[in-house]
């Protein structure tokens, strides 16, 4: 076997050099400190932006039963969009339903007495100052007289709920929104949502980043990105 020796002059300048290689640096606490701070200030920081972000600009919403299929499904996730928002057709909004609003005979807004006291995700199908007909016998929802193309709908209007005597026009600050499995959604047709106030409507979703699964199969029900 290979084996080297060191000579007493080598072995002398190893002991000396051994001490000063193998001696550890001083840890500089005040530095380590500051980079702690640092980090904690960044965390901070974009924390608050997000918090920022998810109380005034995006919130996420979970879809709870039926009424908006086939757009939307039980158990999807969704992002919704509230500030600066101004309802339009189309838009799916998420509605707090405190009270629902019927039209008195004099054409004044009046409480219905009734509520289904939750939260509801249903399209806005007229906006204020527009004229609404529902002519529920032949399936066919018009808006300023002209008759609606839906493409988005489960199956036609064939039921009014009797909240209002059709047409009617919809007052200043509210709006009228109905759910895309229009024969098994309460919306304003019926007497527990009726017409809703502007300033009852949270925001409007726009994009999906969970889909509910069909309770047979576990399978994804719809498909992630934006809503239409």
């Amino acid at each position: 076997m290979d084996t080297a020796e060191l000579s007493p002059q080598e072995e002398q300048q190893e002991e000396t050099r051994n001490p000063e290689e193998t001696q550890k640096k001083p840890i500089d606490k005040k530095a380590l400190l500051d980079d702690i701070l640092d980090i904690l200030e960044t965390v901070i920081f974009y924390g608050f932006i997000l918090l920022m972000v998810f109380s005034y600009l995006i919130r996420p919403v979970t879809v709870e039963g039926r009424s908006m299929v086939p757009t939307l499904h039980n158990g999807d996730r969704l992002a919704m969009y509230r500030l600066f928002y101004e309802p339009k057709y189309g838009d799916i909004v998420v509605v707090n339903n405190r009270s629902g609003h019927i039209l008195a005979d004099n054409g004044e807004v009046v409480e219905s007495g009734f509520s289904l006291d939750e939260c509801l995700i249903k399209r806005v199908i007229a906006t204020e100052g527009q004229e609404l007909n529902i002519i529920a016998s032949k399936g066919e929802v018009y808006i300023d007289g002209v008759l609606l193309d839906e493409p988005y709908i489960n199956e036609k209007t064939l039921s009014d709920d009797s909240a209002f005597s059709y047409p009617i026009t919809i007052p200043e600050g509210y709006v009228f929104v109905m759910g895309d499995n229009r024969n098994h959604s309460t919306d304003s047709r019926n007497v527990h949502v009726g017409l809703v106030k502007r300033d009852d409507i949270l925001g409007t979703t726009f994009f999906r980043f969970g889909s509910g699964k069909d309770e047979e199969t576990g399978e994804a029900l719809g498909t992630i990105g934006f809503i239409e």
